[in-house]
């Protein structure tokens, strides 16, 4: 789907930190999708119409994301965007929901799993692509060390579209075409959002500070959780499959040979094969 379209088909609602894009649509039991960095819920635009047909789909940016608001003086913290969720979800009127998530949106499904036995939204099943489960096997690109350390104000004002381009490039098996890569960009530099990417990469940080939580969550939870992984992927390939599997009480894991860090923009076909039948039960 077109970017354009996409935004179309959106809605901006009000929160805390200025206007946030939301997309909905479909009917049936709630279906929330949690995208990643440094992209938006375009990223699910490939898969997003398999499940619209079984499921009423939500999605939105995360703040400081997309086409949602970027405010400078913001904390950009995990639990922020799991709160921002949480309103959605309620304003929404649901109740109980499955979820899918990827890369940075993995974090914060961790989050509102932590979450769980609480007063929010109850979330009865879990997949999760390519993501920093766990921060000792996160293997980040170096664009991504300098924007976490104290040049990250001028490396993020000096990142160009080339240099954009390689870096998605790298990451992914199935090269990205220039359309990908422009709708990235766009999404990327809307309300100037180059300058609070390194609030943004400070979740690297709150991984590792917040691990026993999050790490906990996985290993605690009684939902079923099901693990869709391009093992090709740099950052968090086969490498945190096995530790996954070392870690996690009965893995259930698909691989996707051949498929890099966006299963569901590089492989799209497959990512619905392996979560659709698991998130209907």
């Amino acid at each position: 789907m077109r970017l354009d379209d996409w935004r179309a088909a959106g809605t901006f609602r009000d929160s805390p930190y200025g206007p946030i894009f939301t997309r909905t649509e479909g009917s049936g039991p709630a279906l929330l999708f949690i995208h990643g960095f440094p992209t938006a819920s375009w990223d699910w635009s490939a898969v997003w119409p398999a499940f619209t047909p079984c499921f009423r789909c939500l999605a939105l940016d995360m703040a400081g994301f997309g086409f949602s608001a970027k405010p400078r003086g913001a904390t950009y913290s995990i639990g922020l965007q799991a709160d921002l969720f949480e309103h959605f979800l309620r304003n929404e009127g649901v109740g109980e929901y499955v979820c899918i998530a990827h890369d940075y949106g993995d974090t914060v499904a961790q989050e509102l799993l932590a979450r769980q036995g609480g007063d929010g939204p109850r979330m009865t099943r879990l997949v999760l692509l390519n993501g920093g489960l766990f921060p000792e096997t996160h293997q980040p690109l170096p664009l991504q060390k300098l924007l976490a350390g104290p040049l990250g104000p001028l490396i993020a004002r000096l990142t160009t579209r080339r240099k954009f381009a390689a870096n998605m490039r790298r990451i992914c098996t199935r090269p990205l075409d220039d359309a990908e890569v422009d709708a990235m960009w766009t999404l990327l530099l809307h309300h100037d959002g180059l300058r609070v990417l390194p609030k943004l990469i400070g979740y690297m940080a709150e991984r590792r500070l917040h691990r026993e939580r999050w790490v906990g969550a996985l290993q605690r939870t009684a939902i079923p959780v099901r693990l869709v992984n391009g093992t090709d992927d740099p950052i968090s390939g086969a490498h945190m499959v096995a530790r996954y599997r070392e870690l996690i009480p009965h893995p259930d894991v698909v691989e996707l040979p051949g498929v890099g860090h966006y299963p569901q923009i590089e492989s799209p076909d497959a990512v619905v094969a392996a979560a659709l039948p698991f998130l209907r039960g």
